[in-house]
């Protein structure tokens, strides 16, 4: 027996032997409802109901993915080569499936799929050079403010 069904059945104990709720709640730190709620399931399948409980619903309204979709999403990832963000678009232009971006995340590291990698090329530097060394360059710059001074090396 682990320490919550002891301090739980302490409490149902204490409340069967003074049979005064608002003793045992002040003395033990617990309020009256949960006193009633440990009280009722150890009267009604003994030591075994002060086990805890998952408060976990058996259904969920609100449970959108299914093995279908997964397998959906997974799908036009890997053929597709598609983001989480471009699949959500995707999933709703041709399948008329509205999920979020974290229910797609979600799948996707579920699988453990690997993240897109884009190669960008390194843009060159526009350089302006002269064919002569030495050249003379005129600079002009306009609209800078009342402080720019144009510049002309001659």
């Amino acid at each position: 027996m682990n320490r919550e069904i002891q301090q739980r059945l302490a409490w149902v104990k204490l409340f069967e032997e003074t049979n005064n709720a608002g003793l045992v709640c002040r003395r033990c730190g617990i309020s009256r409802p949960t006193l009633r709620k440990w009280w009722k399931r150890y009267s009604e399948q003994g030591v075994d109901g002060l086990n805890s409980q998952s408060k976990r619903p058996l259904k969920s309204p609100n449970t959108k993915i299914n093995a279908e979709l997964k397998a959906l999403v997974l799908e036009m990832r890997s053929v597709r080569n598609l983001g989480a963000r471009r699949l959500q678009t995707e999933l709703m232009r041709l399948h008329e499936i509205s999920l979020s971006l974290a229910t797609i995340h979600n799948v996707l590291s579920l699988y453990q799929v690997e993240p897109i990698k884009k190669f960008r090329r390194k843009v060159d530097y526009i350089r302006y050079e002269r064919p002569l060394p030495g050249d003379r360059v005129q600079l002009d710059t306009c609209k800078l403010g009342p402080w720019a001074i144009s510049i002309h090396i001659n």
